[in-house]
């Protein structure tokens, strides 16, 4: 078994295949530790917007959590201390790019490439699982000019920690989810920020808290305090995905009261007329995601911090163009601009044993039978992969359930029961309208938004985390067929 990537998602992918006594898995990291997306964003102030304690495996309770809503240093530590707890750091290969993948001899032959880019190792396996995420690819725009700028410029998650912004003129391009953190972390040492702003995001409060030396003596001696926790933010982060999918009879008022949190939020934190109004999104709450913060809109109303909403077009050695033609002169660029989340391959080729390639079956719009398997692509599955992603609530829940289910279909494998399987192509025909059905009442509909490829919603899940997992409890094997 090959699992490529070693997030939360392919660490738990390999727990859950050693519980079901699938001992033979390797997985394959192009990092040099495991972590995933939490070891590489390192930008100040990075955090998850979910509550750790739901934000961690079900199987491994962390009653120290620091705070409610944990940084990135501490969700890594927990990442890594949970994967050697588990005796799943053995079976990594880290510095291993996956080049491709294409089905030969009843096997899938997996190439690779080195950390320094030279030729790696070929690996063979029964079963591929690609746990590469949505959110693991850095975007930069291609703007006219970007190489002929003179200063340091990084994406968000490529964080140069040995640029001092100390008394520096510094460009954020963008306001998403990494910026709205960002921002409050280095806005104190710059000399200036310019933040440029190409849709205003909805930034609500957020209820952190530090977990003082009370809270961990009583997790530790009480576990079912920090269960029922867990299962209070569930259940309320449940409520958010049914008023985001429409499923719930309290959708309208339930956005509707959220929409009145975040507009006295930003009237309270930005006293400014004129920079309240550059504020204010331009599209219905819900369609984009929702942020969580209490200290971006104090950050933007600094006297040193100009927010810009005018397109950013080009670039020049010394600053940013907008375009009014204006030149922004600035020493350093951050680009908080996201990351291809509907490219759901990476740049890998991966082959069916008839030749087609995943890029080929996907030209329309990435689609898996329940967000992990597609038809003539034997023993194969994603985790974290179309329309799996989440409005709200924490992805966890949704990545266990894939991993316990691709354990079921390999165990059977490794049993003798099947030899190589995929979904039947009228299954993943009915399973995909049924998803783009339901999506059609979202908030997310006719939304421009990283949820879509410009052409149909890829990325989200049109239901509740329950539902999902109710539905990957058991494998029908009525849904699948071999496939020579």
């Amino acid at each position: 078994m090959v699992i490529v990537g070693a997030g939360f998602g392919g660490l738990g992918a390999a727990r859950a295949l050693l519980r079901r006594g699938v001992t033979d898995v390797t997985v394959l990291e192009r990092g040099d530790s495991v972590g995933g997306v939490w070891r590489d964003n390192t930008y100040p102030k990075a955090a998850c917007d979910v509550p750790s304690p739901l934000y961690s495996w079900s199987w491994a309770p962390n009653p120290r959590w620091g705070r409610r809503y944990s940084e990135q240093p501490e969700i890594l530590d927990y990442i890594q201390r949970t994967a050697q707890e588990e005796g799943l750091l053995p079976l990594v290969r880290t510095g291993t790019t996956v080049l491709g993948a294409e089905h030969v001899d009843g096997a899938w032959r997996v190439r690779t490439a080195a950390s320094d880019g030279s030729a790696g190792q070929t690996y063979d396996a029964d079963v591929l699982v690609l746990a590469t995420g949505q959110l693991s690819e850095p975007v930069v725009p291609r703007l006219p000019g970007l190489d002929t700028f003179e200063g340091p410029a990084f994406h968000s998650a490529q964080w140069r920690h040995d640029v001092d912004l100390t008394g520096k003129r510094v460009a954020v391009v963008g306001t998403g989810a990494s910026a709205v953190q960002l921002v409050p972390g280095i806005v104190d040492r710059v000399g200036s920020m310019t933040v440029f702003q190409r849709s205003a995001p909805y930034v609500v409060p957020k209820p952190d808290q530090a977990y003082a030396s009370w809270h961990h003596r009583l997790f530790e001696k009480q576990p079912a305090v920090l269960a029922a926790e867990r299962n209070l933010v569930y259940w309320l982060s449940e409520r958010l995905n049914g008023a985001l999918v429409g499923s719930s009879p309290i959708s309208r008022p339930f956005l509707a009261a959220l929409k009145t949190v975040w507009r006295a939020h930003l009237r309270r934190q930005v006293p400014d007329a004129e920079l309240r109004r550059k504020l204010v999104p331009d599209y219905d709450i819900g369609c984009k995601r929702v942020l969580f913060s209490n200290e971006f809109y104090p950050a933007l109303a600094q006297p040193h911090v100009e927010v810009v909403t005018e397109p950013v077009t080009s670039v020049e050695p010394t600053g940013v163009v907008d375009a009014t033609g204006r030149l922004h002169e600035v020493d350093v660029i951050v680009w908080g601009t996201g990351f291809a989340a509907t490219d759901f391959l990476r740049g890998m080729k991966v082959s069916a044993p008839d030749g087609r390639t995943l890029d080929e079956v996907w030209a329309d719009g990435a689609r898996a039978h329940l967000g992990l398997t597609v038809p003539g692509f034997p023993n194969f599955f994603t985790i974290y992969g179309p329309n799996t992603n989440l409005g709200g609530s924490s992805i966890i829940g949704m990545l266990e359930a894939q991993a316990d289910y691709v354990a079921q279909v390999a165990a059977g494998i490794r049993a003798g029961h099947h030899r190589a399987v995929a979904p039947r192509a009228e299954v993943w025909d009915g399973f995909d309208r049924e998803v783009q059905g339901r999506l059609k009442t979202s908030a997310w509909a006719g939304c421009d938004s990283w949820y879509t490829d410009g052409r149909r919603i890829t990325t989200n899940w049109p239901g509740l985390v329950q539902e999902y997992k109710d539905r990957l409890a058991q494998v029908d094997w009525s849904e699948l067929e071999e496939v020579s």
